[in-house]
Formats: C-alpha cells, sequence, structure tokens
C-alpha cells in the first residue's frame, strides 16, 4: 500500500508570506491541524501547525487593544513560526511507514514530496485509519478469528484451508507478532458472515485442530447506528 494512492492530493497549503492571521482562517475553515508552507517554486519549505499558531498567539494578559493585536498579527508571516525541514513521506512508500513516522515523531500528519522537494500531497492520521477500515473489510461486516499459531511455513496455511473446506470466504489477513512470542505469531483471519449455526459448527472444528483467541462478528451498520455528532 503505496502513500499515493492514499493521500489527499488536492493539498490546501499557504506560501511564506502568509500573515498567521491568514493561515489560521484557513485551517479553521478546512478544518485541519497542519499546513504545508510552500516557496515560490511550489516546493515545501516548511510547516505550521495549530500549536505553531496557538503558541505565536499574544498572551491575554497582553496590554495591547484588540486593534493593536491585529495589527501585529497581521504583521506575522508563517515563515517566522512555522517548522522548517519539517517530517517528510515520500508517494513510492508505504502507508504503515507513514504511519510508524507520525507515531515516532508524534504528529498528526505528513507533507508528501517527490525527488525535487515539491509537495504533491499530505497524508494524515485519518488516511491511515481509512486505509486500516478498508483493506481489513470492516465496513462490510463478517466475522473475524484470531488465532494463536506456530511460526512455522504452512500454519497460516492449515488455517486458510480448514476455513474454506467448512464454508467461509476469508476477506482480509493480517498477523502479529508478540514481542515475548518468538515461536508463535496471532492471525486475524476475517470472513463473510454465515448463518449461525454453520459458524458454530466452524468454531468448533477449528476450536479443535488450532488455538483459538477470540470470534467476533462485526455488523457493518452498526457503524451508522453509533455515529453521532463530535462537539
Amino acid at each position: 500500500m503505496l502513500v499515493r494512492d492514499w493521500m489527499t492530493k488536492d493539498v490546501v497549503s499557504v506560501d511564506e508570506d502568509t500573515p498567521i492571521m491568514k493561515a489560521g482562517a484557513v485551517m479553521r475553515g478546512k478544518g485541519i491541524r497542519f499546513l504545508p508552507v510552500t516557496d515560490k517554486h511550489g516546493k515545501l519549505a516548511g510547516v505550521v501547525t495549530d500549536r505553531d499558531l496557538k503558541e505565536a498567539a499574544p498572551s491575554k494578559a497582553t496590554s495591547l487593544d484588540i486593534y493593536e493585536l491585529n495589527y501585529l498579527l497581521s504583521n506575522v508571516k508563517v515563515s517566522e513560526i512555522m517548522t522548517r525541514d519539517p517530517v517528510i513521506v515520500k508517494p513510492d512508500e508505504t502507508i504503515e511507514f507513514a504511519a510508524a513516522l507520525m507515531l515516532d515523531n508524534k504528529i498528526s500528519g505528513l507533507p508528501v514530496v517527490d525527488a525535487g522537494s515539491k509537495l504533491v500531497g499530505v497524508i494524515t492520521q485519518s488516511d491511515v485509519f481509512k486505509t486500516l477500515v478498508k483493506i481489513t473489510g470492516t465496513l462490510v461486516g463478517g466475522v473475524q478469528f484470531a488465532f494463536h499459531l506456530d511460526d512455522r511455513p504452512g500454519s497460516l496455511k492449515e488455517v486458510a484451508d480448514e476455513i474454506r473446506r467448512l464454508g467461509g470466504r476469508i476477506v482480509s489477513v493480517l498477523t502479529h507478532y508478540p514481542e515475548n512470542g518468538d515461536k508463535f505469531r496471532e492471525v486475524y483471519l476475517r470472513i463473510q458472515h454465515l448463518p449461525a449455526d454453520q459458524l458454530d459448527k466452524m468454531k468448533n472444528e477449528l476450536g479443535a485442530k488450532f488455538r483459538i483467541l477470540y470470534v467476533v462478528e462485526d455488523f457493518a451498520d452498526e457503524v451508522k447506528k453509533r455515529k453521532k455528532r463530535q462537539v
């Protein structure tokens, strides 16, 4: 899964001479938390975040009146407060690598630049979540089986063959290696919904041959039922 296939290509950005008041208005209007800053050639010059803007704003204890504040803020450019040489990701790198960069650097998004440092997109935590939901098939529902398997060639195939033999159709497969389990791995297989009696039979037969950690059934319409407007 490459960044270029999941990134936002219609990038909202500002140039280095943009006043921070305008940059803040853009972020609020678009509902975003960071803005790439480009130079006159369209190359990435830096990144400005909502935190940068808050830190640049005068203290509430200031003695300046509103007109003086507006004048002060209108003359501060994003180039003065932006982060230069920010963490970036490239279009042909994986979205998993982008997620690791965000996690390690404790940031919510990354500018995507090409070989010439030109800004071509952004990838955010929301994009990573969308990727996870789509590749796992969560929105189509189904049943997830979690197995504790020997870490050896063929162990996953044995489980998959049994599921197919029992009438299951596999939607996605994920694998996790526990830190203290060098001889084992956890495998998560999502299959399409089955009638209750067929699913019970599958649980019993798989449980007799493999170690099942859990079985959870998801229903796609439950996502919409639980949707609430965030305040």
